[in-house]
């Protein structure tokens, strides 16, 4: 079915934002650093913390990067094995206190739910994918094995899953959500994507990438995907991997940038945050509109739905993600 439809967090968000409207004049380069050998091992509990009755914090070693991740879960109701719903942010990886966890009502909407939220705390900057070399500034990347292979083990292991999962992702992780999910096939059987750009390959999409990667984080996207535009830039690029998408179910969302009241705006910086989230959004409008065709093309089922109302911001993502469930949840038996 396709239908119409707190002052520090504004400010982070603020900041993100419009730097990533750079999108428009973005054009850097730079050279690659060798890799070091990833460490071997498998990924395990390091701690947790019992932050509410309904929620743990759990500290995973992640042994392909070499670190330890957190991630907030928010426990299902009921008790029993339950499916699982990952929930990735947008450009900092929640590594600023900005996350569906600070900005958004996420425990209280799953509180009455029988599934596992896990929302993990990393991987700014990143696109969420396995970066080919280490990066002088972002260090070593390897989302894409953290999130498809280490973190759903240890999950699965420490909660009792059903082994059943979703994914979904806001702004820079809306693309990558989709990629993950054709990468490892086997692993999401549902797939949410709010207000963000699938594309990765065409012009647009290399210049939205290195307006996140390099304009805002100061990597080099030649050490994610080596030079641009090469075969991994195609690899990883939604809108033209979509056939390995058939199966999955669906969910994409955008808002056409007119600032309105679901956008929660911060009183004391309306303007600006109406004026460069509406054009952000207005973006991500458009790469919605260019995924969707392109699963219409292919004859892919899949829910999208643009709303009349709504900028870049958490009043627009909270909305999305709550109508997504009623999509996604009853796909992995939630």
């Amino acid at each position: 079915m396709r239908s119409s439809g707190a002052s520090a967090g504004a400010q982070h968000w603020f900041l993100h934002s419009i730097t990533l409207v750079g999108v428009l004049v973005v054009s850097l380069l730079g050279g690659a650093l060798t890799a070091r050998a990833a460490p071997s091992g498998v990924a395990y509990v390091a701690g947790t913390v019992q932050v509410s009755d309904g929620v743990t914090r759990i500290s995973v070693y992640s042994p392909s990067m070499d670190r330890v991740v957190s991630s907030d879960v928010i426990h299902p109701v009921g008790g029993g094995p339950a499916p699982t719903f990952y929930l990735l942010t947008g450009i900092t990886g929640g590594e600023d206190g900005v996350s569906w966890y600070n900005n958004t009502d996420v425990t209280q909407f799953f509180a009455d739910k029988h599934v596992n939220v896990v929302l993990p705390v990393g991987g700014k900057f990143s696109m969420y994918t396995d970066w080919a070399d280490d990066d002088p500034v972002l260090g070593r990347n390897k989302w894409q094995t953290f999130l498809t292979r280490e973190l759903p083990t240890v999950i699965d292991r420490q909660f009792g899953t059903t082994g059943v999962n979703a994914l979904g992702g806001v702004s820079m992780a809306a693309g990558p959500v989709l990629d993950l999910a054709i990468q490892a096939p086997d692993v999401y059987r549902a797939v949410g994507s709010y207000s963000g750009c699938a594309g990765t390959s065409d012009f647009n999409g290399q210049a939205m990438v290195r307006s996140m990667v390099e304009l805002r984080g100061g990597g080099n996207v030649n050490n994610m995907w080596g030079p641009v535009g090469g075969p991994q830039w195609i690899e990883h690029d939604p809108v033209v991997q979509a056939e390995r998408l058939r199966g999955k179910v669906l969910y994409l969302s955008a808002a056409s940038g007119m600032p309105g009241a679901i956008d929660r705006l911060d009183p004391l910086i309306a303007i600006p945050q109406g004026v460069v989230g509406g054009l952000l959004e207005s973006v991500t409008m458009r790469c919605t509109l260019v995924m969707d065709a392109r699963l219409r093309s292919l004859g892919i089922p899949a829910t999208v739905v643009y709303r009349d109302v709504g900028s870049h911001t958490w009043g627009v993502f909270e909305a999305e993600m709550q109508d997504s469930w009623a999509v996604l949840g009853p796909a992995i038996g939630a």
